[in-house]
C-alpha cells in the first residue's frame, strides 16, 4: 500500500478516535446527571454506578417535586425558571439595543480615542467580579433596585455589554465596506445602510453574542445572591439550585433533576441556533 494512502488514513481514523474522546469526554457527565436524575433513590442507594437505566425503573417524581410549588411541597421551580428567563431575555436584548449601533460606531466610523476603545471596554475583565459587587450593592441599595429583577438586569448588561461591543466591533470590520457604498449611492441613509445591509450580514455574530449574553444572565451565581438573597420569590434558577445542594433532606436525585433543568434550555438553545451560528451569511456577497 502507498505511503501517502497509509499516512492518510491513519490520520483519518486518528481524527474521529480524537473525536470520539472528547464526545465522550463532553457529553458522558450530562448523560450520568441525566440518569441519576430518572432513578428512584433507593435504586440509585443499592446501585449508584448503574449507568443504563430499564424502563421500569424510570421515573419522573424528581421532577415534579423539582417544578412544583413550595406551596405543595416542591422545589418551586417553575418560579425560578420564569425569573432567569425575564432577567436573561431582558439583559440579553437591551445590551443588542446598545451594543449593536455601539459596535457599528467603533468599526465605521472616525473620532478621537477610537484605538483605545478596545482597551478601554477590556479592561473592565481586568478586576474580579466581587471588586465591584460591594459598590453595586451599595449604591443599588442607595438606588432602593436591590432585590428588583430589573436591578438584576442592568448589573449583567454592565457585565455583558463590553465584550458584546468588542465581539460585534470585529464582526463588522470584516463586512466590505464596498457594499455599503453601494447602497449609500443607491440613496440609502446611515440608518437604511446598517438596518439593510450591516445587520443581515452581521446575523451569525450577533446569534452567537446573545447566546453567550444570555448563557452569562442565566448562569450567574454571585450577583443573583448578592441582590435576592432576602426576595426567595425572585429567586434565579442557580439561586433555587444551591438551595438544593445545601438542603441535606434532598436526595442527590432531586439535586440532579434541578441541574437538568439549569442545564436544558441552553443546550436547546444552542442547537436551535447553531445553523446560524456556523453559517457563514457573508459568503460571496462580494464578488470579484
Amino acid at each position: 500500500m502507498d505511503r501517502d494512502v497509509v499516512e492518510t488514513v491513519s490520520l483519518r481514523w486518528l481524527r474521529r478516535l480524537v473525536i470520539a474522546v472528547f464526545l465522550v469526554v463532553t457529553v458522558f457527565p450530562f448523560y450520568y446527571m441525566l440518569v441519576l436524575s430518572v432513578r428512584p433513590i433507593e435504586q440509585l442507594l443499592l446501585d449508584p454506578g448503574k449507568l443504563v437505566v430499564g424502563f421500569g425503573e424510570l421515573t419522573v417524581g424528581t421532577y415534579a417535586e423539582v417544578l412544583k410549588a413550595t406551596d405543595d411541597g416542591g422545589q418551586g421551580f417553575l418560579t425560578f425558571i420564569r425569573n432567569s428567563g425575564v432577567v436573561a431575555v431582558a439583559a440579553t436584548v437591551l445590551t443588542l439595543v446598545v451594543a449593536i449601533p455601539g459596535a457599528y460606531a467603533v468599526a465605521r466610523l472616525r473620532f478621537f480615542g477610537r484605538r483605545q476603545v478596545d482597551f478601554l471596554f477590556l479592561a473592565v475583565y481586568l478586576f474580579p467580579s466581587i471588586v465591584i459587587a460591594i459598590p453595586l450593592f451599595v449604591v443599588f441599595s442607595l438606588a432602593e433596585l436591590r432585590g428588583s429583577l430589573f436591578g438584576l438586569v442592568l448589573v449583567y448588561i454592565s457585565q455583558t455589554l463590553p465584550v458584546s461591543v468588542y465581539m460585534l466591533r470585529n464582526y463588522f470590520e470584516t463586512i466590505p465596506v464596498s457594499l455599503e457604498e453601494s447602497a449609500a449611492i443607491d440613496g440609502a441613509g446611515r440608518l437604511g445602510i446598517i438596518r439593510r445591509v450591516s445587520l443581515p450580514l452581521a446575523l451569525p455574530s450577533i446569534m452567537a453574542v446573545a447566546l453567550y449574553d444570555f448563557m452569562i444572565a442565566w448562569n450567574e451565581f454571585l450577583f443573583a445572591l448578592l441582590f435576592l438573597i432576602d426576595k426567595p420569590d425572585r429567586w434565579t434558577v442557580s439561586l433555587g439550585l444551591s438551595l438544593l445542594a445545601d438542603g441535606v433532606e434532598v436526595p442527590k436525585t432531586v439535586l440532579m433533576a434541578g441541574s437538568v433543568v439549569l442545564t436544558l434550555p441552553i443546550v436547546i438553545l444552542f442547537f436551535a441556533s447553531e445553523r446560524l451560528l456556523t453559517e457563514g451569511l457573508t459568503s460571496g456577497a462580494e464578488k470579484g
